[in-house]
């Protein structure tokens, strides 16, 4: 037979099994569709703007704003941050810088929480063994640079209050720093930050916080002159 005749007789002969291939759905894979994509996207959003203390609107123009410029410069921005560099009015401006305090407060009060309960386990644990620092980072005075985050107290007009911040920063330390006698005035703290020479990187990532006292170094109760590195310890703020 030529092969002429063969040809239409084998793909004749082929054409169920083709058709049965063609309309047999793949299986093995869930199949979702973009309506429930969109759902669990949408809930997504909505949750974490929940977690920032954002409106759904907030969210999605920081999500707008991470994919334009800001993003690109800084792409480990923060909500908060990000919506405050950007702010449209000085409101604004002031919504996202309280909700940011608000947010760093919880956040230290959970680290200095566990730290105490930390502390607490040691010495209940190993009341006996002195503890080894082996981040390998000391102070100028040869003691160990604790782990946890540090409260630095300063003033205007001050030398050694910006020597100690330099070494600070120098040395790795992530510290809230806060200005006594600010008058409240952003202006202030930010002039005084870049005459020390304080990174802004640091800043937008919150290693180095700026802070107006508002009363603080009064109410921690420690002794002493300006500048002041604090941490708490067991409750109590103790002066390194």
């Amino acid at each position: 037979m030529k092969l002429r005749m063969v040809l239409p007789l084998i793909l004749a002969a082929l054409a169920p099994t083709l058709a049965i291939a063609q309309s047999t759905p793949v299986t093995g894979a869930p199949i979702v569709s973009s309506q429930e994509r969109t759902n669990t996207n949408a809930a997504l959003d909505e949750r974490q703007a929940r977690d920032w203390g954002l409106q759904p609107d907030e969210w999605a123009r920081y999500r707008q704003l991470m994919q334009g410029p800001l993003g690109i410069h800084s792409p480990n921005l923060d909500p908060l941050t990000a919506l405050g560099i950007e702010a449209r009015t000085d409101e604004e401006r002031r919504h996202y810088a309280e909700l940011q305090v608000q947010a760093e407060a919880r956040r230290v009060e959970k680290t200095l929480t566990y730290q105490r309960a930390y502390d607490a386990a040691w010495q209940r644990l190993y009341p006996t063994l002195q503890r080894v620092d082996l981040t390998g980072t000391t102070l100028a005075n040869g003691g160990s640079l604790p782990s946890v985050r540090l409260a630095v107290f300063v003033k205007e007009s001050c030398p050694p209050c910006e020597q100690r911040v330099r070494q600070l920063q120098s040395e790795g330390a992530t510290f809230d720093l806060y200005m006594v006698g600010s008058r409240q005035e952003d202006a202030r703290i930010r002039q005084w930050a870049t005459r020390v020479g304080i990174d802004p990187d640091k800043v937008r990532e919150r290693a180095i916080t700026l802070n107006h006292d508002g009363g603080r170094w009064l109410s921690i109760g420690v002794q002493g002159d300006l500048p002041a590195v604090v941490r708490e310890v067991n409750g109590q703020w103790l002066r390194l």
